[in-house]
């Protein structure tokens, strides 16, 4: 093949979840309602944290952080989705597909790389308490904030890059409802298998998997083994519970991570109603969890809820 681009697609058509007209009405609903809940459920994390100064912690900031990319990553995808299901028509220009599938995979990797950087914090806070404050002062907490969020645009810039290296010429029907990294390239021209097998090394499971989890891993490790050794049944309470959410949204981030990459054994049905576990489902659980059993968000929640005739609580 030529060095010349021989890319011919203009567009791509996004086949969605389903062709029958009655059941894509009901997805919209269903999916819009899912979208507004998101967006509020993060976006009262966000108030909350900023608005109470007993939450400006660095566990707070990052949550924050994450609630951000919770609403950028639903905003990126779900909107185009629910068009596509009210005028019945997938179509997608090949630049706006390219964007999508770039700002889709930039997220998920910056969130993978915050929920290392959660799971280092909440290490420093039990294992090292003394000397948390100095070790996760102001500007530390701006560094991995920010490093998780260029290094996720980075990696991300890899595979799009390397995926455009291939001309579209031929089919430009996907099987999807959004524009994913994986489903795109398998409409590319050429052989794919041995750069979609290099992408997925060097560019997604050794600095976005492999890192993040042996991070989570070792610093949960640590954390048991401290949490252990403490005489006090109180405390270990605590030290446990101010972990739990953290530990459950990366389980639930890892289990889903694990059916990201298709494999041959696979429908593309499969894949999309794996998609929207983590699409749809993951960014609105995630405040849930957050938010289900943290005492401290409940009660800046009461202070800013207007109590008529009555002193406010705390």
């Amino acid at each position: 093949m030529g060095p010349e681009n021989l890319t011919s697609v203009t567009e791509f058509i996004l086949m969605g979840l389903t062709s029958h007209r009655k059941t894509q009405m009901v997805l919209f609903f269903i999916i819009l309602l899912i979208y507004l809940l998101t967006l509020a459920g993060n976006l009262v994390i966000i108030i909350l944290v900023q608005a109470n100064s007993s939450l400006h912690t660095p566990m707070y900031f990052f949550l924050t952080h994450l609630s951000g990319l919770e609403i950028c990553y639903v905003t990126s995808t779900l909107p185009q989705m629910l068009a596509h299901l009210l005028s019945g028509n997938g179509a997608i220009s090949f630049t706006r597909c390219i964007i999508q599938m770039y700002i889709v995979l930039s997220l998920g990797a910056t969130e993978c790389l915050l929920l290392g950087v959660m799971a280092y914090d909440r290490y420093l806070a039990i294992c090292h308490p003394l000397g948390y404050a100095t070790a996760m002062g102001r500007w530390r907490q701006m560094h991995l904030a920010s490093a998780s969020w260029v290094g996720g645009f980075f990696f991300a810039m890899i595979n799009v890059v390397c995926t455009l290296r291939f001309p579209f010429c031929g089919p430009n029907h996907l099987n999807h409802f959004f524009c994913e990294l994986p489903v795109v390239m398998k409409l590319a021209c050429g052989d794919i298998q041995v750069t979609e097998a290099i992408l997925f090394v060097v560019a997604v499971l050794i600095p976005l998997l492999l890192i993040p989890l042996s991070v989570i891993l070792t610093s949960y490790g640590l954390i048991l083994s401290s949490v252990l050794r403490m005489q006090s049944a109180s405390v270990r309470h605590k030290a446990f519970s101010t972990c739990a959410s953290h530990l459950t949204v990366v389980t639930m981030f890892y289990v889903i991570s694990l059916y990201m990459k298709p494999r041959s054994d696979t429908t593309p049905d499969s894949d999309k109603q794996t998609a929207v576990f983590y699409v749809v489902i993951t960014p609105l659980l995630n405040p849930i969890i957050y938010t289900l059993r943290n005492k401290e968000i409940h009660k800046a929640a009461a202070k800013m809820l207007p109590r008529k005739g009555l002193k406010e609580k705390y």
